[in-house]
């Protein structure tokens, strides 16, 4: 009876503002899916997929792993941070006496706790007061 060894698969959960994003790391030849679209389709700016590829380029494993993205919640810069994260945490998964020290440095492995603040009641929003008039 052979059994069939399955390919190495690295998982990590990146989230940034309110966007999570699943990271599935698979030995390949560096492509990255978002979402079932290339990189190039999902994000428009140049900006944008230098962010989602920092961790590897850290590392020096742009060419050693195909990425596969599922992320949902938020805009695309909050998307590109959770990618981020997400990619930093598979990396762990990895080899993580190697890429660890690489990654805390950066700071790719930190979730960014900036949030939106909540409206209060009595203001238009977070911190934005009534229009004032002396009469």
């Amino acid at each position: 009876m052979a059994t069939k060894k399955a390919a190495a698969r690295y998982y990590g959960t990146g989230r940034r503002k309110s966007s999570v994003a699943r990271v599935y790391l698979v030995p390949g030849k560096g492509e990255i899916t978002i979402n079932k679209k290339t990189i190039d389709e999902y994000f428009g700016e140049e900006t944008l997929k230098v962010i989602v590829r920092q961790p590897l380029v850290a590392t020096q494993t742009e060419d050693k792993f195909d990425i596969l993205v599922n992320v949902y919640g938020g805009g695309f810069t909050g998307q590109a941070g959770a990618i981020r994260h997400g990619i930093s945490r598979a990396l762990l998964e990895a080899d993580t006496d190697e890429y660890r020290p690489i990654l805390k440095k950066e700071g790719f492995l930190t979730r960014d706790p900036r949030m939106k603040e909540r409206k209060k009641y009595g203001l238009k929003a977070a911190r934005r007061a009534p229009q004032f008039s002396k009469r």
